[in-house]
């Protein structure tokens, strides 16, 4: 299953193009927040990553809506990857583990971080 995560900073910014784009990529269920990404506990990424199964893909419209930092990215992939599960931006194509280039590229990221 496909599961979108939406994230704008403040809440007079507005979701509907993130959500848009997470549902045409055909997600079935989208978490949104509005929260600064700096913040460590954002509820709703915390039920997403409570939520997500093996098999499951975690699909965000670009890599800062999920995390601010490398550190950050990296550990919520790594979570991800534990579980079986799946990381795709729609903003940068080349951030997708479902495939062998996607992985590799996120395991250069951690080595250099």
């Amino acid at each position: 299953m496909l599961l979108g995560y939406a994230r704008v900073s403040t809440d007079d910014q507005d979701l509907a193009l993130q959500r848009e784009a997470l549902e045409k990529a055909g997600c079935r269920r989208i978490h949104e927040e509005k929260l600064s990404g700096a913040r460590r506990d954002r509820p709703q990424l915390a039920r997403l990553l409570d939520q997500v199964r093996e098999g499951d893909v975690v699909v965000v419209a670009r890599l800062d809506r999920l995390a601010r930092s490398t550190r950050d990215l990296l550990e919520i992939a790594e979570l991800l990857k534990e579980g079986g599960a799946g990381l795709r931006s729609l903003g940068e194509p080349w951030a997708d583990t479902t495939s062998p280039a996607g992985r590799m590229v996120l395991t250069v990221f951690a080595g250099i971080a």
